[in-house]
């Protein structure tokens, strides 16, 4: 039931501000003038909503998934975007004359006043290069450090503008109630940010890591593990996820989500698997022992803890053996019953890591880029590998947990279901969608 009230807890906070503008009681006008306001409305009430859905609530992400909440967050900032862009283009008609002192509730006309629609407009123009900037990141190639603080101003900026724009230029938003309520969501807004950036470092201060060991598992590989300093370290689960910062301030924005590849049961020590992709991952076997880290987290809904099922089938794609891997040593460290069976694959079987370990249980391995010699699975993971690798009643009763590149999980995932695995028994985690 937790993903049905937390979509009417957001449905009704979406809609608080349209509601109230409706009770208000106004003379109505045009249809299209009337629908010119109601999207603006809407798109401002979206718009201050992404600031809770990105703000790392555990509370809201724990029953659906990061990356659940992250999808919804881009889905609806696209639906801000194109209501906002409608939005001026329905007051045709409405521009005519200069403000009339009988027309007190604006039922002819809307506001003429210069500074109060210059801030819509400004506003119109810095969502549509946001958004552009936003959906482009990975092409335009900047640093994750920079696009993530360009985010963050260009959303306060963008919401301080239609703040303004709203209250004085609005039909609806000058009144008194609503000025109230949206002086009260913006609030709301502004304080998820402050509780990322300043109340969570402040709590973060107190519980540092330490760095125990940065080990090389392949030529683009290595497993960083951290101990906790003086406190008892992270109360999470097999297969979740921390934001990792490693030798800067608790309150820097150099941190980066990272799948954990330790089990609880094996103690406070945490690994990360770490693939070098970019700025700060190509420098990660240059970082020595003793290095002070701060964890976020947990986050993420990758478990199979308390489940039923016979049998788990893991299935990763590079680096994303790391949160199947902690679940296949917690199963180990606690006697699980369940069944097991892997399927790993890589492009090269120097990318295999943890090899050795790995050998243990049932697994299968394939490589997409095979040496000569190779005598193992040869390809992708695809249909015809999950038909060898798992029977009819593996594939319709086991639970199925996978993590890699998308168009993996799309393939296996639609596969699966094809084939007779529930949804509910798909679980996967994604952070790359368009």
């Amino acid at each position: 039931m937790k993903p049905v009230l937390l979509i009417i807890a957001y449905l009704v906070a979406v809609t608080l501000p349209l509601t109230l503008s409706w009770l208000l009681g106004f003379p109505p006008r045009a249809f299209h003038l009337e629908l010119a306001s109601g999207l603006g409305i809407l798109a401002f009430s979206i718009i201050l909503m992404e600031f809770v859905l990105s703000g790392r609530f555990r509370a809201i992400s724990r029953g659906v998934g990061m990356d659940v909440t992250m999808r919804f967050h881009q889905i609806t900032a696209r639906i801000a975007l194109a209501f906002a862009m409608l939005h001026p283009f329905l007051f045709q008609g409405a521009f005519s004359g200069a403000p009339r002192p009988w027309d007190p509730s604006r039922e002819l006309t809307i506001t003429t006043d210069f500074s109060a629609l210059s801030t819509g407009i400004l506003a119109y123009l810095l969502l549509a290069s946001f958004f552009l900037l936003a959906i482009g990141r990975t092409q335009l190639d900047y640093k994750y450090e920079t696009w993530r603080l360009m985010h963050g101003i260009g959303a306060v900026l963008i919401a301080a503008l239609l703040l303004h724009h709203t209250i004085y230029a609005g039909r609806y938003g000058s009144q008194p109630v609503m000025i109230v309520l949206w002086f009260t969501m913006a609030g709301l807004a502004i304080g998820s940010l402050i509780y990322v950036y300043l109340l969570k470092p402040l709590r973060d201060q107190a519980r540092k890591w330490r760095v125990q060991s940065v080990t090389q598992l392949t030529p683009k590989q290595w497993e960083l593990a951290v101990t906790p300093d003086g406190h008892s370290g992270l109360n999470y689960t097999a297969g979740q996820f921390a934001w990792l910062n490693v030798g800067h301030s608790a309150f820097s924005i150099k941190e980066h989500p990272f799948s954990i590849a330790s089990a609880p049961a094996a103690g406070p020590q945490i690994s990360f698997m770490i693939k070098e992709l970019g700025d700060f991952t190509s420098t990660i076997g240059q970082i020595t022992p003793d290095t002070v880290a701060y964890l976020d987290g947990p986050y993420g809904s990758l478990s199979v803890d308390g489940r039923s099922e016979p049998g788990v089938g893991l299935i990763a794609g590079g680096v994303g053996l790391a949160p199947l891997l902690g679940i296949l040593r917690q199963m180990r460290l606690t006697d699980d019953p369940r069944k097991i069976k892997l399927i790993y694959g890589n492009r090269s079987q120097t990318q295999i890591a943890h090899k050795d370990e790995l050998d243990e249980v049932d697994v299968t391995y394939v490589l997409s880029e095979p040496a000569d010699d190779w005598q193992g699975e040869t390809g992708f993971i695809d249909p015809p590998l999950l038909d060898r690798v798992f029977s009819d009643a593996e594939i319709k009763n086991w639970v199925f947990v996978m993590c890699g590149p998308p168009i993996m999980m799309d393939i296996v995932e639609d596969y699966l279901i094809k084939r007779g695995t529930p949804s509910d028994r798909i679980l996967s985690e994604r952070f790359v969608y368009d």
